[in-house]
């Protein structure tokens, strides 16, 4: 079995990683495009052709499956690559967990890149799913950027404006990119009130992974012995995990192939 991941850049490590931790023995493909970091300020146009290039990097390894672990572009994309890749490659888009996290209870903030914030498509799941709880939407410059490069004072700096811009009665955060799940914790404790019941975190890694593995109808073993293989491409190039992705978690479970179940995991989200 073969689970293939794409994203601009290392956010696809977090849903690689729950790929990881329920099928252990799956060979992953890891895909993305640091040459074209980042995608967000590009036009719908740019990110499509940029997130097709990167997928058919992926799909040239023949994976089973193919896991858009960017938010970013299956905003854009999703249909283009369903067109190009499917039927004979499923592709699994990550949607804003806004439904699980409004049926939870509001008051919710929703945390996206600037061009996510107010996009139609953001304002259609609120509407949508939504629409009888208070909902913030809370733009986080700078935020993705960082969290590529482990630039640790610009994520501070990024989650401290972003945790100023949450409402204090906020019961729950989604993490509306990828690259957010990485730092999950450190956001959890910026918005954190004391006094306050605690904060719900709504991720979408778990999520897509699960339907990765029912879209091939395969089921969770995460007490194989197996280790499956990890390949990495960089903007085309088969290379390492870049030096970043060894500063998370999640990059190194799947480098040194632990199964990381002491990790405290997100409330999970759909897909489209």
């Amino acid at each position: 079995m073969k689970i293939a991941l794409m994203d601009a850049g290392i956010g696809l490590l977090a849903a690689a990683a729950a790929v990881r931790r329920l099928r252990p023995d799956a060979d992953l493909v890891l895909s993305s495009d640091p040459d074209g970091m980042p995608w967000g300020p590009g036009s719908s146009q740019e990110v499509t052709a940029r997130a097709l290039t990167v997928a058919e990097a992926a799909a040239a390894h023949r994976p089973d499956v193919l896991i858009v672990a960017c938010n970013t572009a299956s905003v854009h994309a999703l249909p283009a690559l369903r067109a190009r890749l499917e039927p004979d490659l499923p592709v699994i888009g990550t949607v804003p967990a806004v439904r699980p996290a409004a049926v939870s209870g509001g008051p919710i903030a929703v945390w996206a890149t600037p061009a996510t914030t107010g996009s139609p498509y953001q304002r259609g799941l609120i509407e949508e799913f939504a629409a009888d709880v208070s909902v913030t939407e809370v733009p986080c410059p700078g935020l993705a950027d960082a969290v590529e490069h482990a630039d640790e004072v610009a994520i501070g700096r990024a989650v401290a404006a972003a945790a100023e811009r949450t409402p204090d009665e906020a019961r729950a955060v989604v993490l509306g990119c990828t690259h957010y799940e990485l730092i999950a914790e450190r956001i959890r404790a910026a918005v954190q009130r004391p006094g306050r019941p605690p904060l719900a975190l709504y991720g979408t890694a778990d999520a897509v992974a699960a339907q990765a593995l029912r879209r091939i109808g395969q089921q969770p073993t995460p007490a194989t012995p197996d280790e499956g293989s990890l390949t990495v491409i960089l903007s085309g190039r088969e290379e390492e995990l870049p030096p970043a992705a060894w500063v998370y978690d999640e990059g190194r479970l799947l480098q040194a192939g632990r199964r990381g179940r002491d990790r405290l995991p997100l409330s999970s989200g759909g897909r489209p």
